[in-house]
């Protein structure tokens, strides 16, 4: 759990305010901390440039529609602290799928027509199918934690855009590990976290997949 104020992760001195504004902060300081003058993690103006983002584009698409917003507020953060957490540490964190499926369930139930049956559906069936390669693959081409948040993230693409969220998660992670091996970043057999993959999939499935379904003639 994090407690009091933020600090250096080199020197542990505690960071001024005026030294911890988003993003702004981190190029007036050159991207160095004021004390030590340790070289800070570009990831820091990443995920806080991305969150804004994200704020401001549900914020605009969903207002006023509150609960709608505070909704997706709510799946946005935690899927971007899978996102950071899995990238960084190749785990996915049981608690915050959990949280996130409890968010859908409830959000679905009172708030919407949809059928919590079949996002529930929609989830079992994400889950079973990474479930079979993670057998068949005796655990080397996918992790149960992906096969958890799969579970999520099937409930909130649900079963019309399952195929197109999975298909382009296959095909990101597949480019972005080949362009890793072609310039040196990784090897055949190196573990590059799923997760990550699965989460922008899903931001590509909803904002584009009806008109790939439209598009293919499924509908």
């Amino acid at each position: 759990m994090a407690r009091g104020r933020s600090f250096c992760p080199k020197c542990k001195s505690k960071i001024n305010w005026f030294d911890n504004i988003p993003i702004l902060s981190f190029f007036l300081l050159k991207g160095k901390c004021r004390n030590c003058k340790k070289k800070i993690s570009s990831r820091y103006p990443i995920i806080e440039l991305a969150s804004g983002t994200g704020f401001v584009l549900i914020g605009i698409y969903t207002i006023p529609d509150y609960i709608y917003t505070l909704y997706l507020l709510a799946i946005f953060v935690l899927l971007l602290l899978i996102f950071v957490i899995d990238l960084e540490n190749q785990i996915i964190p049981d608690l915050l799928v959990f949280v996130g499926v409890f968010l859908v369930t409830v959000y679905s139930i009172f708030f919407t027509p949809q059928s919590i049956f079949s996002l529930l559906s929609s989830g079992f069936v994400a889950a079973t199918f990474l479930m079979l390669i993670n057998l068949l693959t005796r655990g080397r081409g996918m992790g149960l934690g992906d096969v958890k948040f799969a579970v999520l993230g099937g409930m909130l693409v649900g079963l019309k855009l399952l195929p197109i969220w999975l298909l382009m998660a296959f095909l990101t992670g597949a480019t972005v590990g080949s362009i890793l091996i072609l310039v040196g970043k990784a090897k055949m057999k190196t573990k590059i976290a799923f997760g990550p993959f699965l989460i922008a999939s899903i931001v590509l499935a909803v904002t584009f997949g009806n008109s790939i379904v439209s598009l293919l003639g499924l509908i």
